[in-house]
């Protein structure tokens, strides 16, 4: 089948083939997806198809094959996500968790790198050179200067804390 000959297939059979699948999966647009990508797998075989004789009948099958096969795998998702149901709720980030995201976001990007690289990553030194191409001596520099960034910050934090506390329990001091 040359390209115009596929072309003038497809302009015909796809909206018939489509109406039959939305029949099938009762879905329009998941109808036209399955038929689109069994197109797609005919268009490989596109010089296959004059010897075919039903060349409509081999890509319906596929079409339908691919709607089964996305109904087993949503089916097994969906059992999946029924024998492990999500938490009802999720907790928020703590008030340490909070307090270093904020102080991480005072530094500068170099120095937040290399921290969150090394100290949450666990990535070591010569590790953060190679990927960012920076020196070893300019990382651990940056390490440096960012854990006192951050021992700095996070001091300042605490030592407000019982201002805070103070103020939304009503008594100011």
């Amino acid at each position: 089948m040359t390209e115009d000959e596929f072309d003038a297939f497809y302009a015909a059979a796809f909206p018939r083939l489509t109406g039959q699948l939305a029949a099938f999966t009762g879905d329009r647009e998941e109808a036209q997806d399955v038929v689109q990508e069994a197109f797609v797998r005919a268009w490989d075989r596109r010089g296959d198809f004059l010897a075919d004789e039903a060349p409509e009948a081999w890509i319906r099958t596929v079409a339908m094959r691919l709607a089964v096969s996305r109904w087993r795998r949503a089916r097994r998702w969906l059992e999946l996500v029924r024998r492990n149901p999500p938490p009802v709720s999720t907790p928020g980030p703590g008030p340490d968790h909070t307090a270093l995201v904020a102080a991480l976001r005072q530094l500068p990007t170099a120095q937040r790198m290399v921290i969150v690289l090394h100290h949450l990553c666990d990535v070591s030194v010569e590790q953060i050179a190679s990927e960012t191409g920076a020196p070893v001596g300019t990382v651990k520099a940056r390490l440096y200067r960012g854990r006192a960034a951050l021992a700095k910050q996070l001091t300042l934090d605490e030592a407000d804390e019982p201002v805070r506390n103070r103020k939304e329990s009503g008594r100011v001091g």
